[in-house]
């Protein structure tokens, strides 16, 4: 019954990375990202993994903490991409402090 919840859980959870990558890519924003939230996401399920495999078992619910961790990274390094895009549109145009010449959209 444990891996039913631990399942439904993960199953749950998961559903909102795809949803997240998809406005990522089309969206092509930073906007309402955190990536110390992302950065904890993926601790989180790191951590979900190691204790599976410390505790050895090995069943679907491993799967699903694979899936969704790879969707987790995907997300993440579309954020990166997002923001390099931002950033680049900055360029010359609306920096926060004229003498530092940085990007109003670094973290």
């Amino acid at each position: 019954m444990v891996i039913f919840f631990e399942s439904v859980m993960l199953i749950c959870f998961g559903l909102s990375w795809p949803i997240s990558v998809y406005k990522s890519i089309t969206s092509k924003s930073t906007k309402g990202k955190s990536v110390i939230f992302t950065f904890a996401i993926i601790v989180g399920y790191l951590a979900g993994i190691t204790g599976k495999i410390l505790d050895q078992t090995f069943n679907y619910v491993l799967i699903l903490y694979f899936i969704n961790l790879a969707f987790v990274l995907v997300d993440l390094a579309l954020y990166f991409i997002n923001r390099k895009r931002e950033c680049a549109t900055c360029k010359g145009s609306s920096f926060d402090n004229a003498q530092t010449q940085k990007c109003h959209h670094a973290i």
